[in-house]
């Protein structure tokens, strides 16, 4: 067994490591063998000379074996769906009841916000009741009888992983494309899927802003995943808007209800969850092709089945039985809710999505400090889009914020987030790739 001093600087030196010293580097962080700084060396090392392909499976499965993996038994496929974040992406609320309801199981473990993105497991803490936090057991019992339940990582699954995050998020090593894909891929083998379907943003609201480096971190998930024995299959999408005119936490789930419901169905954001959910069938053989996968979808949402199984999940896990009807009644309401208008007439040509992210973390909606409170009931609805033709004084956006002073700044950076003038922009498609 190699020191983690010598197993660090093989790496530094640029020489490959085997399988075996990766496992016992993962083991010593998980049993705290490993010091902090030693993490943090590696982590570096790694950013710096990269992994080659066989590296960063070793990586992957040795922290999916730090800790529980589920095994299922279930009359499905287990089925799941991971976004790189954005603004405004609602998809995996009403993406998982869909699937479930055309025959998949989706148990899906989120996060919380991170950067200017929103988490979902910010927006779901929304709804009273709703237990982020369930017991292992109880998270089988609900992927069960709801046929699919969205919670937070488990102290059970790939504790590795959390401990190499939260050091990495302080040393600059966040945005290894290696570290990056042994995270994700880490939690999802944990979790006994037999499918995985990324959805790799790009644009102005991405981590990955540019297409390229988008593509490349699809390319290095789906390639690792398959070699680990999961399949997995990538789609490249637009994230140069918000996806959803909706971005917050309450102000996402009420989103999510109208869609679930069909009170309102933007083309946008239904093509993208339409496209992600039928990778997902197609995957677990629930459908043949894509487009027999998207009736089906259409179908579970036109007879209701889709939002019926978002409301069992919510109630299962402790939320309101009436949650579709009663939306307005449950979910929490900021006590100023205002128009915010545009100061001249003209077309927006663009929109900094990450502006309008981090102007919700200035409501309140988000986190500058891991320790930091989220207020669910702040955010924004109505945000037009690029191309869209508005007059002096037409609504942006609305603002929902704690009191008016919030309201007056996060007003000041949703109108400073919009270019209007008079060139109509080049339409970006939804979905740019797909990729595996």
């Amino acid at each position: 067994m190699k020191l983690p001093q010598e197993i660090i600087r093989d790496k530094r030196d640029g020489r490959p490591l085997a399988d075996a010293d990766i496992g016992d580097f993962i083991r010593g962080l998980t049993e705290e063998r490993v010091t902090e700084g030693q993490a943090a060396a590696f982590a570096m090392a790694v950013f710096f000379r990269g992994l080659t392909l066989d590296e960063r499976v070793a990586l992957t499965r040795a922290m999916r074996d730090s800790g529980r993996v589920l095994a299922w038994d279930l009359p499905g496929p287990i089925l799941d769906k991971h976004s790189t974040g954005g603004v405004g992406d609602t998809v995996s609320l009403v993406l998982a009841p869909l699937v479930a309801a055309c025959g998949g199981f989706v148990p899906m473990i989120s996060g919380r916000g991170l950067g200017h993105t929103g988490g979902t497991l910010d927006k779901l803490a929304s709804i009273p009741g709703y237990d982020v936090a369930p017991g292992l057991d109880r998270f089988r019992a609900v992927v069960r009888e709801a046929g699919c339940a969205i919670i937070g990582q488990t102290g059970d699954l790939a504790p590795a992983d959390r401990r190499l995050y939260a050091i990495r998020d302080v040393t600059g090593t966040v945005e290894s494309l290696d570290l990056i894909t042994a995270s994700i891929l880490s939690k999802k083998l944990a979790a006994g899927l037999d499918g995985l379907v990324m959805d790799v943003k790009a644009g102005s609201g991405a981590f990955m802003a540019g297409i390229d480096e988008a593509r490349d971190l699809g390319r290095s998930i789906v390639t690792v995943a398959n070699a680990a024995g999961l399949p997995t299959r990538a789609l490249l999408t637009d994230m140069d808007a918000p996806l959803a005119s909706a971005a917050g936490n309450a102000v996402e789930v009420g989103y999510a209800v109208d869609y679930l419901t069909g009170r309102m169905r933007e083309s946008r954001f239904h093509a993208v969850t339409l496209a992600l959910a039928a990778e997902m069938l197609v995957l677990g053989n629930l459908a043949v092709d894509p487009h027999e996968a998207e009736t089906r979808l259409r179908s579970a949402l036109e007879t209701g089945a889709a939002a019926e199984a978002f409301a069992r999940m919510v109630a299962t896990l402790g939320g309101p039985g009436d949650l579709l009807e009663g939306a307005d009644r449950h979910l929490p309401r900021a006590p100023v809710i205002r128009p915010v208008v545009a100061a001249k007439t003209g077309t927006v040509e663009a929109v900094d999505t990450r502006a309008v992210g981090l102007a919700v973390i200035g409501l309140g909606g988000g986190r500058s400090r891991p320790q930091d409170d989220i207020d669910p009931r702040v955010g924004f609805t109505g945000l037009i889009r690029p191309g869209d033709r508005l007059n002096r004084g037409d609504p942006i956006g609305m603002v929902h914020a704690a009191d008016d002073a919030a309201a007056d700044r996060a007003e000041a950076a949703l109108r400073s987030a919009y270019r209007i003038g008079e060139a109509t922009p080049m339409e970006r498609v939804a979905i740019i790739d797909r990729l595996g």
